[in-house]
């Protein structure tokens, strides 16, 4: 399969939500949000979206933007947007988060600030949503990848026009959006399952089938074992869209509806769980790269968490082991596998930049010789020893505990960025096999011209990689 050339600001998205992640940790180890702070209070909901809008979701848009290209076999359509949803989504929150510590009383900035960061984020959202439904066009509609991007990219559509409303409401604006400014607080734990549940763990879930099959080289599994999952989740993100929609109708979901879009999550995390291990047990490299190996982790936090948030629901228990559960798919699950993978994806894209051109011109080292063989594993027993502390902390409201947690996570979060500056400075590689000074890659900016991947272009002008030599992952 040919592959398109790199995308030039997915490097961008990757800096602007490692910045995000270490400033919500950072404000954690203050002690700034909960559990220090009420569930609802604007310090937790600044953190919040720090982590969701500006960790994972700025994660997630930079590597679909590269990625969906290469699994759909197609250009990217419309990349002349990547830069304007960029900047969109990054004004957007920091009005938000500029709104949200007026809220709290540390700033004094105009409240207008909230729904003029909501809008800003919803359509930087909505650019990327046009960038990749128009990408995956030509897929087969039945096709089980092709279902899960777009069913997690619908649910990106749905969460960005909710936190809209919600801004507005919380800015005292609410009178002009008429039923749509009940939507609080009855809608915000479908707005939250919708985000995390649906556009970040249904991308997840149906871009690790094909990068897994991929990294490891194993066969895909098939697409009716996909179909299960996609079933079981998109029940369960329809109720949990009507949910956010009943206070609109004087409605109210409660939590019986939160509970049972949780168990239908949690039914499609076993079919996903049961396609992993499948792809695990297949594979034909069978010594795990420092992706796979990280993984693992992550793995287990999706299993205890989507376990015990269910149960945290129906039996009523605390806020803190909801919080919990919470913490260990978001902080564990999501983040934890997000950041496993950039330990390949950006030693990868940081390849093709710098020795693609160079094939039978010189010296290429692996994708693995990038990046250090070992010492990733050690910032990443900080980040997961962090994160199931952090969780434990929360389970028993100990909120020194918490903040303790947080440093160990942010030490080894730091780390873990210290060495993706490495790979593209190329510090791994011997001084003889790098390319010139002027052909290196750039920190933050791939020198791939973008307007090569437009499907206006002709074929002709659409570079692919050659196939003499892969890159030997």
């Amino acid at each position: 399969m040919p592959m398109p050339s790199l995308s030039r600001w997915t490097m961008s998205y990757f800096a602007a939500a490692l910045g995000c992640l270490l400033a919500a940790e950072g404000l954690a180890m203050l002690g700034i949000g909960y559990p220090a702070a009420g569930m609802s209070e604007p310090a937790t909901l600044m953190l919040v979206h720090l982590v969701a809008i500006g960790w994972l979701s700025l994660a997630m848009a930079g590597a679909l933007l590269q990625f969906v290209p290469v699994l759909a076999a197609r250009p990217l359509a419309s990349p002349y947007l990547a830069l304007p949803t960029l900047m969109s989504l990054v004004a957007g929150l920091l009005l938000l988060c500029a709104g949200f510590a007026t809220l709290a009383g540390w700033a004094d900035v105009p409240l207008g600030l909230l729904p003029l960061g909501g809008l800003s984020l919803l359509g930087g959202l909505l650019l990327l949503v046009v960038m990749l439904c128009r990408t995956l066009a030509g897929l087969r509609r039945l096709d089980p990848f092709a279902g899960i991007i777009r069913g997690g990219l619908a649910c990106l559509a749905l969460t960005a026009l909710g936190g809209a409303a919600f801004s507005t409401i919380l800015s005292g604006r609410g009178g002009a959006l008429g039923a749509f400014g009940t939507l609080l607080p009855g809608g915000l734990p479908f707005h939250a399952l919708l985000g995390f549940g649906g556009w970040l763990g249904l991308i997840a879930f149906g871009v690790s089938y094909r990068l897994f099959a991929m990294f490891m080289i194993a066969p895909e599994p098939s697409g009716g074992r996909m179909n299960l999952l996609v079933t079981a989740a998109g029940m369960g993100l329809v109720l949990a869209a009507a949910g956010l929609g009943a206070p609109t109708v004087g409605l109210d979901g409660g939590s019986g509806l939160v509970a049972t879009v949780s168990l239908l999550l949690a039914l499609a995390t076993g079919f996903y769980g049961r396609d992993m291990l499948t792809l695990y047990r297949s594979r034909r490299r069978k010594a795990l790269e420092v992706n796979m190996l990280a993984s693992l982790p992550a793995f287990a936090a999706l299993g205890f968490g989507i376990g015990a948030l269910p149960i945290a629901l129906i039996a009523g228990a605390g806020e803190g082991f909801v919080a919990a559960a919470s913490f260990l798919l978001v902080f564990g699950w999501l983040g934890g596998l997000t950041l496993a993978q950039l330990t390949k994806i950006v030693p990868f894209l940081t390849w093709l930049e710098a020795y693609a051109p160079r094939i039978g011109k010189g010296p290429a080292p692996r994708v693995g010789e990038l990046l250090a063989a070992r010492r990733p594993l050690v910032w990443f027993a900080l980040y997961y020893g962090g994160t199931v502390l952090g969780s434990g902390a929360l389970a028993c409201g100990a909120t020194l505990g918490f903040r303790l947690a947080m440093t160990l996570a942010l030490a080894g979060t730091a780390g873990i960025a210290a060495e993706f500056v490495r790979v593209r400075r190329l510090s791994q590689v011997k001084a003889a096999d790098r390319p010139p000074p002027h052909e290196r890659p750039r920190l933050l900016l791939a020198r791939a011209d973008e307007r090569s991947l437009s499907h206006d272009d002709p074929p002709r002008t659409q570079p692919h990689i050659r196939h003499a030599r892969s890159p030997r992952c």
